[in-house]
């Protein structure tokens, strides 16, 4: 018996270049790019999603074996678009820290800090707790899957070989970027009302009783309240940052 192998190098090229689009991507997505996942778990993860989508999108690779340098462009151009599409994802989560660290501020807790587990860097207490809250309210409604979706669809918007469409490479950025700040910053709305009218009763305060310490007041009665404020609409901010995170996935995959 007789076995053709003249496919492999051929198969094998293929599967790099899947490769290094999905694990460029699996290396900054959100829930699996975090700096506290080992990094085993990322590559096994990154090989498991390239053994499912290589059968997928084989034909669309037309790789030349008899010299290296296109094939090595064609690989480092599937990694651009890995990092394109993975860095797209995970600004999302920046809006959950914007609005955990303008949220601090109006609380008074600017100054509390901790190490953000997901980056290994310091970060606001409130932000943290948004992100990681943010994370698994992902796994847990299998938003996730969408991240997989649009990695499979990314095939018919980025096809292999073909030239990167820069400017509409740097409008999605622009887009994201501008897209989490807004959310950011409309996530933490209700506490820009209530640090604006909050401080302007304790000014008011304090003109009325100048012999009063207001100060020792209104630090404990500002966190005390906003607590009280972030318990009652914490569960409409991560619905709205769930929309928000669905809607920029599916800008990433091609209407049918």
């Amino acid at each position: 018996m007789r076995i053709d192998v003249s496919l492999l190098p051929a198969l094998a090229a293929a599967f790099m270049l899947v490769f290094a689009r999905v694990g460029a991507m699996v290396m900054l997505m959100p829930g699996l790019g975090e700096a506290n996942i080992p990094v085993r778990a990322k590559l096994s993860i990154a090989l498991a999603l390239t053994l499912v989508i290589l059968p997928l999108h084989q034909a669309d690779f037309r790789v030349d074996m008899g010299s290296m340098v296109p094939l090595l462009v064609l690989m480092l151009q599937e990694i651009i678009i890995g990092i394109v599409l993975g860095a797209t994802a995970r600004v999302t989560l920046s809006a959950l820290q914007v609005a955990g660290m303008v949220i601090a501020q109006q609380l008074g807790l600017g100054f509390v800090s901790s190490i953000d587990p997901t980056q290994g860097q310091q970060g606001v207490l409130v932000g943290n707790f948004l992100t990681l809250l943010g994370i698994s309210m992902l796994f847990a409604t299998d938003s996730h899957h969408l991240v997989i979706a649009a990695l499979n669809d990314s095939y018919k918007i980025f096809s292999p070989g073909e030239v990167m469409p820069s400017g509409d490479v740097a409008a999605l950025a622009t887009r994201a970027f501008s897209a989490a700040f807004k959310i950011g910053i409309q996530l933490s709305a209700p506490f820009l009302v209530f640090g604006l009218v909050f401080n302007m009763g304790l000014g008011v305060l304090a003109k009325l009783m100048p012999q009063m310490q207001v100060y020792f007041v209104g630090v404990p009665l500002s966190i005390m309240v906003g607590l009280m404020i972030f318990a009652a609409v914490l569960s409409t901010i991560m619905g709205t940052y769930l929309d928000y995170f669905v809607g920029v996935l599916h800008q990433m995959m091609p209407l049918t």
